[in-house]
């Protein structure tokens, strides 16, 4: 089921945007991102995957109100669509059914 699949990237994004609910737009999610997993994350390749994501029906979008501090710029706020909920629940099941298809014995390794 191909039309499901999300990249690593793109998990991290959506699930940040479901953490974030209501208060979910670039900086916050990429303040999320960074402190939840200590990972950098560059305004390009969150804005990239953003919009991919809404291509793909994933995430809705709506503006917020203008701000001074923005420059009368108004914050893009990102919403999971019915879709994107989809697709996220496949994503998860595929790697539950990967981590519980592994055997056991793959797990007794011993450093050398």
């Amino acid at each position: 089921m191909k039309k499901y699949q999300l990249g690593e990237f793109e998990e991290v994004v959506m699930l940040t945007v479901g953490v974030l609910y209501d208060e979910a737009y670039g900086v916050s999610i990429k303040s999320e991102i960074e402190s939840r997993l200590e990972r950098s994350v560059s305004v390009g390749a969150l804005q990239t995957a953003l919009k991919r994501l809404e291509d793909k029906g994933y995430l809705k979008s709506r503006e917020g109100e203008s701000t001074y501090e923005r420059v009368g710029r108004p914050k893009k706020y990102f919403q999971i669509t019915a879709l994107g909920k989809e697709a996220m629940q496949y994503t998860r099941q595929s790697r539950e059914d990967l981590w519980k298809a592994i055997p056991e014995v793959a797990w007794n390794l011993k450093m050398s």
